[in-house]
Formats: structure tokens, sequence, C-alpha cells
């Protein structure tokens, strides 16, 4: 539901890891190396990074990055449409894997926050869940006032939307057309195209192909599935079809696609 950790010199070992959680991670001295659907980052002291659900990452050993990671599931934070557009608003959790490094020096009371919420967990005093969502509610806030302030144009994305796209990464893999979704959220395909253009210029379709591009891409390079496991993971019911649909989308076949990253 929600927890977090420490970063030290033997926190996480080399490998990657999916969770269907949210992440934060804060860097409060040195540096912090982490990868993220195959990018790596470096975190520098003051610095925040965050990582959607669902995106494969992996910590690199440190001699000196000190900070803390936030964890916390889409179930805990998002209780209504407020929640749910500020965990993406500016793109802080952005579904299209555009993570950033992003500087919080101007705001100091990240830390005392991520500090906070650490000790409610361990105490557990009377309606400390409540207490927490709030600091995570204060600690996007602030996350978003320091964007601001270097000059990021403010996007405030449509609750409607985000419902969406976390419906596609749920069930995506079931191949359902923009139709399914609609009924789903008790709307219209025209209501879902015309959010879709707004937020992302790219039809509702698009999006679901885009999303599922990425899946593919993911279990390719973490999974290292087959093509014919990874068309069936994605709901494909013919391999060749798969194989088509991927090479129209990003110009490269599956196999000429693992090639070019170091798998057979």
């Amino acid at each position: 539901m929600v927890e977090i950790t420490h970063i030290n010199s033997h926190l996480h070992p080399e490998k990657e890891i999916r969770l269907k959680k949210y992440i934060l991670i804060y860097c409060s001295e040195g540096s912090i190396a982490v990868e993220i659907d195959g990018t790596k980052f470096v975190i520098p002291s003051n610095h925040v990074i965050t990582i959607t659900s669902g995106q494969f990452h992996k910590y690199f050993p440190t001699t000196n990055g000190k900070g803390l990671i936030l964890r916390f599931t889409y179930d805990f934070f998002c209780k209504n449409d407020i929640d749910i557009e500020l965990i993406f608003e500016n793109g802080l959790f952005c579904h299209f894997d555009r993570n950033e490094v992003i500087d919080v020096s101007s705001q100091p009371h990240i830390q005392s926050y991520l500090e906070s919420i650490e000790e409610e967990l361990h105490i557990q005093p009377y309606q400390h869940l409540i207490s927490i969502h709030a600091k995570i509610a204060l600690i996007l806030v602030s996350i978003n006032r320091a964007k601001i302030e270097h000059g990021d144009e403010i996007w405030k994305p449509n609750a409607l939307f985000l419902k969406f796209l976390e419906l596609i990464r749920a069930e995506f893999h079931h191949g359902q057309p923009v139709k399914y979704y609609a009924e789903k959220l008790t709307t219209t395909e025209a209501k879902l195209n015309e959010l879709s253009k707004i937020h992302a210029g790219k039809t509702a379709q698009q999006i679901i192909f885009g999303l599922i591009i990425s899946e593919a891409q993911r279990l390719f390079l973490y999974e290292e599935l087959s093509v014919k496991e990874t068309a069936f993971a994605l709901g494909f019911t013919d391999p060749f079809y798969f194989s088509n649909f991927f090479k129209k989308h990003t110009k490269l076949s599956p196999h000429e696609y693992k090639a070019q990253i170091g798998l057979r």
C-alpha cells in the first residue's frame, strides 16, 4: 500500500524489478544512479525522479548517495478525481515513460515530509494513513512548484483520461478496442478520442497501440520473452500478426528490435 526505505551503499542488487506501485526517489546527499526501462539516470543531491507503476527499474551501487524511496499504490493514493489529477499533473508519473530528474532544491521540506511518513509508518498513530496521504499530496505539490519555478509549462490532466490510461495498463493484454474502455468508464468513444487529442495529440486507439508497443519492448528487454511468448502475453492469438503490428509502429520487426538491444 505505502512504504518508505533508505538509500545506502548496500540497498539494492543490480537486478531489474517491476512493481505495481508508484515510486519516488529523493536524493539528499551525493548522487544515486538508477536505470528505468533501459535508460540510466543520475540523481544529484536535492533532486527527485518518479517511476510509474509497471516500469522496470534497477539501482546501481552507490558509495556516497543517500536518500529515501517512497512507494505507494494507485488505490492507496487515488481516492477521488482530485488525487488522480494530482498524481499525474505536469507528467510526474507519466504513463508515456518520460522519466525526468527534477531539481527540488527550492523545496527543502520534501525531505521532512518523507521522514515524517517514515515515522508515521513506524509508530502508526491514530489515522496515520490519512496523515500519510496528505503528506504525499504535499510532496507532489512541492515538486510541481519546483517544476513551475524552473519554467516548466503547467500540464493539468483530466481524471477521465487518466482513468483510461490506467485501465489500458491493467487490461491491454486482453486486446480490447476503444469501445470496451468507453463502456467500462461509462463514457463514449468520442469523449475518449477528444481527451486523447487534447492531452496527447493522438487518437484513443493510437494511445492503446503505443502502450502495447511499450509493454512489448519491456517484455523483450527485461523478461527476454520470445516473439511468440510476447504476442500471447499481449493478447495476440497470431504471432505473425503481432510481428506485423510491431513493425508497423516501430519500423523494426521484433527480431530486428531484439538484435538492436543485444538479444537473439
